[in-house]
């Protein structure tokens, strides 16, 4: 059975590239009816902090890439990592190293002045001088000293180190807690993860861990490294090509759906095809279709991908992400039309649900101002005469619905023999402020009716002046 993970350290928030990991990891698993792990891995103690934590996991959950197992945290495996230490140093695959910070020091300064690559000169491996139990030491791998490790990885293919360019990395430190490197060979064996998907950023320690699995007897993982992220000017995504939290992008109005959508996209693909549901994901997702280059983050690409869910997700469901943006605004619902409305008449006009709530603000808070270039284009001779009229024809409606007002407007430009621009704008600024709005009749809905009359009085009273 394939088990993959995702194995974050928490030392900040789930940003992009970490969330297209998890990703790519949930769907192969997924793809091959296989279990997805979630591990935390914080064994870096002074980095780590508890809200990182928590935004991972929000972040997880919010893009709904539910685990099997976990979330798993390495400060709680101490005891199990002592034990495989202990194992190794007993079958000479480890061994303690007293070297002071100054010899290590003097040493890699020695070997950079004649050219060579710095690394550990293996001292220690066969020291017999006898040290005092308070003495510090690090416990350090032994590496083979020759031969190769390869592997075939899904996406880069086959891939060949020398043992000699490899050193005895630590795997304890000297306050006894191990490293990062080791482990994630302990945890990856113990949770039987049989496919590692991660960034290429780790492909340099892949043939230590191998060393590591093979020491362990373990059997070893398949490895597939995946390029990394660039931003849209070709520099390493960071946080001045926009937000870098997978929270932030909520926050910034856009739907998981579409961020699950485009992050597929960015270093795999299907034909031509753009949108996938997640179901689609799931189906066609197969890591030989991953791409070997870097990707650039396309923020336009990511706005289209949002709008697209916008149009297309029921209405429910986008009213009650709404909803969540409208509190952010300080919003009250109570105070105005059924989100559900909000998102009908404004689902093709916007591109993020923050750009939709900061639109919906005047169907719920009264204003007394107005967009002066609009009032300037629109507010001409005749238009109070326009605003009294329309007031004078809604307030004899029976029915309080869109079609009713649009044709009783219509008729009224008619009447007037002007076009229904002449009636329709003025009309928008009086209800919203602005000149831009849905439908005159669906943004009329919206407002409702006794504020429609009394916003119409306002703007009279105030254009007037």
């Amino acid at each position: 059975m394939v088990k993959t993970r995702f194995a974050p350290s928490p030392t900040g928030y789930l940003h992009v590239g970490g969330a297209r990991t998890a990703l790519f990891s949930w769907l192969y698993a997924r793809h091959c009816g296989g279990q997805f792990v979630l591990r935390i891995e914080d064994t870096d103690r002074e980095r780590s902090t508890q809200p990182a934590i928590d935004a991972i996991l929000e972040s997880m959950q919010w893009l709904d890439l539910s685990w099997d197992e976990g979330p798993y945290y390495q400060t709680k495996r101490f005891d199990r990592y002592k034990e495989v230490i202990d194992e190794l140093i007993a079958k000479g695959h480890a061994y303690k190293c007293y070297c002071s910070k100054e010899r290590l020091e003097a040493m890699r300064e020695e070997q950079m002045k004649e050219g060579k690559k710095p690394r550990y000169d293996g001292h220690c491996r066969h020291d017999e001088t006898q040290h005092s139990a308070d003495e510090p030491y690090v416990v350090r791998f032994r590496n083979p000293d020759t031969g190769t490790v390869a592997f075939d990885d899904m996406v880069k293919g086959h891939i060949e180190f020398q043992n000699s360019e490899l050193d005895d990395f630590i795997i304890q430190r000297s306050d006894g807690t191990p490293t990062y490197n080791f482990c994630v060979v302990v945890d990856d064996f113990d949770m039987g993860i049989t496919h590692v998907i991660r960034g290429d950023d780790h492909v340099n320690n892949t043939p230590r861990q191998i060393n590591l699995y093979k020491a362990m007897g373990a059997a070893v993982p398949v490895f597939g490294h995946l390029a990394m992220i660039l931003g849209d000017d070709g520099t390493k995504l960071s946080k001045r090509h926009g937000a870098v939290s997978v929270m932030q992008y909520r926050e910034d109005g856009y739907l998981p759906e579409a961020l699950l959508n485009y992050l597929v996209r960015l270093g795999w693909s299907h034909g031509d095809q753009e949108l996938f549901s997640r179901e689609q994901m799931i189906e066609l997702f197969t890591p030989e279709a991953i791409t070997k280059s870097a990707s650039s983050f396309n923020t336009k690409k990511l706005n289209w991908i949002n709008a697209q869910y916008i149009k297309t997700l029921p209405v429910e469901q986008l009213a009650a992400e709404l909803l969540w943006h409208m509190e952010r605004e300080g919003l009250n619902k109570d105070n105005g039309p059924d989100p559900v409305l909000v998102v009908k008449a404004y689902a093709e006009r916007c591109q993020t649900l923050k750009e939709m709530a900061q639109k919906a603000r005047c169907y719920y808070e009264d204003f007394s101002e107005y967009d002066a270039a609009g009032v300037k284009k629109w507010i001409k001779e005749g238009s109070i005469e326009v605003l009294e009229r329309s007031l004078a024809a809604l307030e004899g409606l029976e029915s309080w619905d869109a079609a009713s007002i649009d044709k009783v407007l219509e008729e009224l430009a008619a009447s007037m023999e002007i076009g229904m621009g002449k009636v329709g704008q003025p009309l928008r600024l009086a209800m919203t402020g602005t000149p831009t709005s849905p439908g005159i009749g669906d943004t009329m809905l919206l407002v409702g009716r006794e504020r429609t009359y009394a916003r119409i009085k306002q703007a009279i009273e105030h254009f007037s002046k």
